[in-house]
């Protein structure tokens, strides 16, 4: 007969620790929190969401089919070219475990061009209704001693903190003789220079390849590129970006952000392929520009971390070649997310960020072995990467090729053909 005074075993929730609260983490930590069995903790240096840059999520990210998911017109033969059909359902799997309410919001932004704070807070608002796992807050700066003192045996600690990575290059342990763990660890490729501009425009207006082309014509040196994808909720309003290719002197003499009226006195021949797309526009529809006129230079730079976890820390560990058995890594799970893991431009960072956490949110729930978790993630991060490069590749060929529409040998020269 079984006492009735013997005590049953508590599960200890996993601890989880998430570095970094803007779109990505926000989504890690709402989907883990929907989970029975974790502790999580979410470290954000800001204290409020100010960013108000406009960005664009992929309809990837609510299709809930194999053909939706690869039904994208510049890299679909690209997804079925890199994953087979399981790898492919396995990530619809850890997507059909989202929460409705966090379903509804994706869908919602996914429509087109969406302001990066109203992600935040809105993912925000959904942390705080709570779940059956509990997100504890911590605002502050988190250095990496700080990182390694806090996560404990057994712990999963998820970075989140973007292209300047707080972990990205320290998966890798040191080794006598050999290049820097920056330069073991990530792998970097500059696309381009350029200069995004956004603005709001006071009617409704979309563009397609053709009349890109024609509101270029008569631009020889700067080509101002648009993609408007989205009418915004007030009606007859629409968001416009543009992206505009510079050289590396004009983006080391421009600022980081600047306005219109200073990008005409100071660089006037970038500004003129924008205020000439600006006119043609005026005239088609009769609207007006309604917003300032905001411009971001950046460098487009395409990147991955070759190591997406500690997996390093842990063969070294087993190896038994040193007593690096003592270092935290050897013990915890570290896994890189978003702009930690890969960065890429032409607005495919965001959304690439948010599958990934998706897919490590799944296999977290799953309760396999941790070594199979971090064996499983690298290969989806690596093929990830593999997609991304190509379709990154693709975006930037065809740049160049309508950059040069009017200039038949520069096409030419463009293209490689066997």
């Amino acid at each position: 007969m079984q006492n009735p005074t013997a005590t049953h075993a508590v599960h200890t929730p996993q601890r989880v620790h998430i570095l970094g609260a803007g779109p990505v983490g926000l989504v890690m930590a709402a989907m883990l929190q929907s989970m029975p069995g974790f502790s999580i903790r979410l470290y954000e240096k800001r204290t409020t969401y100010t960013r108000a840059r406009m960005v664009m999520l992929a309809s990837y990210l609510v299709a809930d089919s194999l053909s939706a998911y690869a039904a994208d017109e510049v890299d679909g033969d690209n997804v079925a070219a890199i994953f087979d059909a399981t790898e492919l359902e396995a990530g619809l799997s850890a997507r059909r475990s989202v929460t409705a309410k966090l379903v509804a919001l994706i869908k919602d932004w996914s429509q087109g061009f969406c302001p990066l704070n109203t992600i935040e807070k809105g993912i925000s608002a959904l942390i705080e209704e709570g779940g059956p796992s509990p997100v504890e807050r911590i605002v502050g700066n988190v250095s990496v001693d700080q990182a390694l003192a806090m996560v404990a045996p057994d712990d999963i600690m998820i970075d989140c903190t973007g292209c300047n990575s707080l972990l990205r290059n320290h998966l890798v342990p040191d080794q006598v003789g050999e290049v820097s763990a920056a330069e073991r660890n990530t792998y970097t490729l500059r696309l381009e220079y350029a200069v995004n501009v956004t603005f709001l425009y006071g009617a409704p207006y979309q563009c397609n390849e053709y009349c890109k082309y024609y509101k270029n014509h008569g631009n020889a040196q700067y080509k101002f590129i648009p993609a408007v994808d989205r009418i915004a909720r007030d009606a007859g309003v629409t968001h416009v970006f543009g992206i505009i290719s510079i050289s590396a002197e004009d983006f080391a003499a421009m600022p980081p952000t600047c306005k219109g009226d200073y990008l005409r006195e100071n660089f006037p021949a970038v500004a003129v392929s924008m205020d000439r797309f600006i006119e043609q526009i005026d005239k088609e529809t009769g609207g007006q520009v309604i917003s300032e006129i905001e411009i971001v230079r950046i460098p487009l730079n395409l990147y991955h971390a070759r190591n997406a976890t500690n997996r390093a820390w842990h063969v070294k560990s087993a190896s038994g070649q040193s007593d690096d058995g003592a270092h935290s890594f050897s013990k915890a799970s570290v896994f890189l997310v978003g702009d930690a893991a890969i960065g890429s431009p032409y607005f495919q960072s965001i959304s690439l960020g948010i599958e990934c956490a998706m897919f490590l949110a799944g296999l977290l729930q799953e309760g396999i072995p941790m070594s199979d978790v971090r064996s499983q993630y690298e290969a989806r991060i690596y093929k990830q990467w593999l997609r991304v490069y190509m379709r990154s590749k693709t975006i930037k060929h065809n740049k160049d090729i309508f950059e040069r529409l009017d200039d038949t040998f520069g096409i030419l020269e463009q293209l490689k053909i066997y």
